[in-house]
């Protein structure tokens, strides 16, 4: 099946578990207007295999990081994504793109992608949606969007690109699971990664709070008290001023406005 002009060398994965089927329903109505050819991709169960998952976890660590207890549903999450990423390098496929199954599509997200095609020369993962995304910091312009480096939380992985070249780096370094996957991957010092977010976001996700990771209305999320909450703080300020000059080291601390160079379409 022919896609849309403009996105040759392209893999789309959607990832659901397969209990979701109203919510896997409602992504293959919003894909096919778009006439976006696709694969599901189906979602890890973190709770069933709870016992076989658990040991690729840092517990120790994640307690420490994120100040909580991990969740079934995030370690599945994170391993769903990887699966995602090691079916890019199985495939003749040249970038992925990955669709969680509660993301909404705005009129613009098909120029959207075909311009961070044309500039694939500037980033390596490249957010198209978000959950947080705070203190961006312009690298340049992707025809009329700005493609933005983050000094805080850049969080979501809703909507996603990500390079093969990036992916085969990567992928060997991310188990055990240290935090949840947009967490781990939002520490750009830590992989020397050009983790960018496309702005305007041409999606975003809405999930009406009803989360299959956290719950209804973050219902599953129990925080730490205080006193054993004060190690994630610490992580958190660690982070920062290791990615404030990470992003100096790379001169991309600096709002820059300039139009970046975009290559024809494969």
């Amino acid at each position: 099946m022919s896609g849309p002009p403009g996105l040759a060398g392209l893999l789309v994965l959607l990832i659901n578990l397969p209990r979701s089927t109203e919510r896997r329903a409602r992504m293959e109505q919003r894909l096919a207007a778009l006439g976006l050819p696709h694969q599901v991709l189906p979602g890890v169960d973190g709770r069933a295999r709870l016992d076989e998952l658990l040991p690729t976890v840092d517990v120790p660590a994640f307690e420490r990081h994120v100040g909580r207890d991990v969740l079934p549903g995030e370690i599945g999450c994170y391993h769903a994504h990887l699966h995602a990423w090691q079916q890019l390098l199985a495939s003749d496929a040249q970038v992925l793109l990955v669709l969680e199954d509660d993301i909404v599509f705005h009129d613009d997200f098909l120029d959207a992608l075909r311009t961070a095609l044309r500039g694939r020369a500037h980033w390596d993962v490249l957010k198209l949606a978000r959950i947080r995304a705070q203190q961006p910091v312009c690298q340049g312009m992707l025809g009329p969007y700005r493609l933005n480096a983050y000094i805080g939380a850049a969080t979501g992985f809703g909507a996603y690109l990500v390079q093969r070249e990036a992916a085969q780096r990567l992928l060997p370094r991310l188990l055990p699971i240290r935090a949840p996957i947009d967490r781990e991957l939002e520490q750009v010092q830590r992989h020397d990664l050009r983790h960018f977010g496309l702005e305007p976001f041409p999606a975003h996700p809405q999930d009406e709070g009803q989360s299959t990771i956290t719950g209804s209305h973050f219902a599953a999320v129990k925080r730490y008290p205080l006193s054993r909450r004060w190690t994630k703080y610490a992580e958190q300020t660690h982070n920062l001023l290791q990615r404030v000059l990470y992003l100096v080291r790379c001169g991309r601390l600096w709002p820059r406005r300039h139009a970046l160079p975009l290559k024809d379409p494969l």
